[in-house]
């Protein structure tokens, strides 16, 4: 498999820490972890067994580990966290943006996050409060509270010189909030307008009303789409009274459309969206345990279907030999509708306006595909076998399966999404089970009928 860069940087640091470890070099590995972004060590951490891990944990300086902590995966993150006193996770806290906190605290028991809570100053406590108070997975769980306002009725001058005052301004400022003396949200005064226009021009003359903005309740794959369609670097989040609450950037948009990758990769394959790749055996084999029963049972109503049509493939050796090509080509043409369909529900484009236009536009993809290459299969069939019957039994029973495979390939994903279930997560085993059968039930019942 062709690495990237990062994933070669990655895999030689894992190496070279474990090697570091293994001859007790434990100094220069602590001296190599502090020249390391954060991010570069929550990687490394993630990369290493338990006990190797949990040695390098204790070489990480304590005024990094913070941030550490707001790069690793949570499963990762829950095996350092136990190794850590109440002393060394207020410190950690301090660290933290709000945001990144908030993920953190929404994550550990109720008594713990007390404890970290009332050991913080108390703007910090009462901004991560306030961030807490929303739903997970909402625009208010996302944003952060460290914002730059300005009133309308000053100029631009006075907000340059005011600017100057400020040591550094927030992480990807490219605007700056116009708020009311109560804090209603006027608009946006973006930094580029502010640096080209005249000094001697109000706030009010060249700020943005018409901007977007999203309210703390919205979920925060909206909140990427918006990013996505409108190319943002950041936007305000407002409550129902248009009051500013903070901003999102385009930072924390990026963490959750890489999350959501994550998810759907792992969950398509049955595995727990954070799931740690060196847990300890016992928890990773009972996971996975669960869907390797799922798919014994799809598995076993494929074969009852088979196991009816014993005659015939006593009979009719080739048949067995083709069976496999049937169900594989539905599965594999059904899967591709699938990921579509999928993909259309995660972007929002599929309202139920559309949905029969869809489903007939795959539903004939499926019949154009099949008659094609039900054609090829037949005349290698026909090679094979010098069968004329079987080869026509194979290629109707190959339109038939393209057929059923794009139609379910649209409506399992629809039926899963209005039943509440994450098409992701169980999508893949039905349409199998679904491919399987027909493509199964179609062969051997056609032969059945016109070879026997």
């Amino acid at each position: 498999m062709e690495q990237t860069p990062e994933q070669t940087i990655t895999g030689e640091l894992v190496e070279l820490a474990l090697r570091d470890l293994a001859d007790g070099n434990t100094e220069l590995l602590r001296q190599a972890l502090t020249e390391l972004h954060p991010a570069e060590v929550a990687d490394l951490l993630e990369g290493m067994p338990p006990e190797e891990r949990s040695a390098t944990w204790a070489l990480v300086a304590d005024d990094i580990r913070g941030e550490v902590l707001t790069h690793v995966h949570d499963e990762a993150r829950a095996t350092l966290i136990d190794e850590m006193d109440h002393a060394e996770l207020v410190s950690a806290a301090e660290q933290m943006d709000v945001e990144d906190l908030a993920e953190v605290l929404g994550e550990l028991p109720d008594d713990l996050t007390e404890s970290i809570l009332s050991a913080l100053d108390r703007d910090h406590r009462r901004r991560i409060e306030a961030v807490l108070s929303y739903p997970e997975e909402s625009a208010g769980r996302l944003m952060s509270t460290d914002v730059i306002s300005v009133r309308r009725d000053v100029t631009l001058a006075v907000v340059l010189r005011w600017l100057r005052r400020h040591h550094e301004l927030p992480p990807h400022t490219d605007a700056l909030m116009v708020l009311t003396n109560d804090g209603r949200y006027l608009g946006r005064l973006d930094m580029a307008d502010l640096v080209i226009n005249e000094p001697e021009l109000l706030v009010a003359e060249v700020m943005k009303t018409e901007a977007e903005t999203v309210r703390a309740t919205a979920n925060e794959r909206e909140v990427a789409a918006l990013f996505d369609r409108r190319d943002l670097i950041s936007v305000a989040v407002l409550d129902q009274d248009d009051r500013l609450l903070g901003r999102i950037t385009v930072d924390d948009v990026l963490d959750v459309i890489r999350e959501e990758a994550d998810r759907r990769m792992l969950q398509s394959a049955g595995l727990e969206e954070e799931e740690d790749l060196f847990a300890p055996v016992i928890p990773s084999a009972r996971r996975r345990g669960v869907w390797l029963g799922i798919n014994l049972l799809t598995v076993l109503l494929a074969a009852w279907v088979i196991g009816n049509f014993e005659e015939a493939l006593s009979k009719i050796v080739a048949l067995a030999v083709l069976m496999p090509v049937v169900a594989s080509m539905g599965g594999i043409a059904g899967s591709q509708t699938l990921t579509l369909t999928i993909r259309g529900l995660a972007l929002d484009q599929i309202a139920s306006s559309n949905i029969r236009w869809l489903a007939a536009k795959e539903i004939l993809v499926g019949i154009l595909n099949g008659l094609i290459w039900a054609a090829v299969v037949a005349v290698i069939a026909y090679l094979w076998f010098q069968s004329s019957g079987i080869a026509a039994v194979i290629a109707a029973a190959m339109v038939i399966n393209l057929l059923a495979a794009g139609a379910t390939g649209v409506a399992i994903p629809l039926v899963l999404n209005r039943l509440g279930i994450d098409p992701a997560l169980s999508g893949a085993v039905i349409l199998t089970t679904v491919t399987d059968v027909v493509g199964f039930l179609s062969f051997l019942g056609l032969a059945s009928v016109f070879l026997l």
